[in-house]
């Protein structure tokens, strides 16, 4: 039976971590994250040298190589208080990893279209998780190598992608604006409020993942497909899902390759 270090750092004493049940030895440098469970196994499948998944609770993780670059893929749940256990514990494991978000998201910015890809600059902090260890004015900012190289990888793989600033909400519903029968949201302008700042579109994880990633001192950029378009009220196909996931991971493990190659 597992026998725990302590209530504040809650691992065992060879460092299995509670949350995400991995311990040293268990990632590698170069961690892609995704929300869904489900992606895991896609992304794995680019993989050589993979290792048997990894699971416990929303943690699906595999480990492998792709190109010879050491390589894990790591799902963690919907929201920011997912992604905070997730990168806590991973900080545990291991030294200076490398984060790559390949998520989804909606679509604010006139012109943008369901199935494009978003390369994150930085991140409006909508959600508090990251409040509990920043103050209000600390900004969520992705690192400019990890901008770089996901840019570079969407153009060589000609993929439609758009750069800039994302928003990250708590919820999906009422925090971003929907409004739902028996759930009207209090700010259901808030697309439109974010687009006059020249925000292009808004997810639930890219900000959590940016901050905490600037205290550990390491590397994170987020790239996600636009499966929503906030003006036109439209939904993402499941045609047009499965083409704009694979165009989102392939992105991410170009840059990948990228920045290995680059150091």
């Amino acid at each position: 039976m597992a026998q725990y270090h302590s209530a504040e750092r809650v691992q065992t004493k060879t460092g299995k971590q509670y949350h995400i049940g991995l311990g040293p030895g268990d990632l590698a440098p170069y961690i892609l994250l995704c929300g869904d469970p489900g992606r895991v196994q896609k992304v794995a499948k680019y993989f050589k040298k993979k290792k048997a998944a990894k699971s416990h609770r929303e943690y699906v993780t595999v480990t492998g190589t792709y190109e010879g670059i050491p390589i894990s893929v790591m799902s963690t749940g919907i929201g920011p208080d997912n992604t905070e256990i997730a990168l806590v514990e991973i900080s545990q494991i291991v030294k200076q990893p490398t984060f790559i978000r390949i998520g989804s998201c909606g679509g604010l910015k006139k012109g943008m279209e369901i199935g494009d890809l978003v390369v994150s600059t930085g991140a409006v902090r909508l959600e508090n998780t990251t409040s509990f260890f920043v103050c209000d004015g600390y900004p969520a900012v992705a690192h400019y190598e990890i901008v770089s190289a996901l840019v570079q990888a969407a153009k060589g793989l000609k993929v439609r992608h758009h750069v800039g600033i994302t928003a990250t909400a708590p919820g999906f519903y009422g925090a971003q604006g929907r409004t739902v029968p028996g759930f009207a949201s209090l700010d259901p302008d808030l697309p439109k409020k974010l687009e006059k700042m020249n925000v292009i579109n808004m997810e639930m994880e890219t900000s959590c993942l940016l901050v905490l990633s600037s205290l550990m001192g390491c590397r994170a950029g987020a790239v996600c497909a636009v499966y929503a378009n906030r003006h036109a009220n439209r939904f993402i196909d499941n045609q047009t899902m499965k083409r704009a996931e694979k165009h989102c991971i392939e992105t991410g493990l170009e840059a990948m390759k990228l920045l290995a190659q680059g150091g």
